[in-house]
């Protein structure tokens, strides 16, 4: 018998229930955000039909959702905009 510890092998490929895991949400939002063509990309597998996400999208879509926030992205805040002037005319 080898006590030899064999490498982990991370999956290309993640079910529902591993992405959501992998990614830190429920098993749910994942579902929903599926049904509402909203989070990261997916595919059925099988003949069955299984779900399942790979997990080099899984990185890339939480990347551009990070890059699409203000508060993580400081190209996007409002606060590093210069005040825009306001127009002086008065109305007639």
């Amino acid at each position: 018998m080898h006590s030899q510890s064999q490498p982990a092998v991370e999956a290309a490929f993640l079910n529902v229930q591993n992405a959501a895991k992998y990614m830190g949400i429920s098993v749910n939002t994942l579902y929903v955000w599926r049904h509402r063509r909203q989070g990261p990309p997916s595919f059925r597998m099988g003949p069955g039909g299984r779900v399942m996400y790979r997990r080099d999208l899984l990185d890339a879509w939480l990347s551009e959702q990070e890059q699409a926030d203000s508060r993580s992205n400081p190209a996007l805040s409002p606060l590093n905009k210069a005040p825009q002037q306001r127009d002086r005319r008065r109305a007639a």
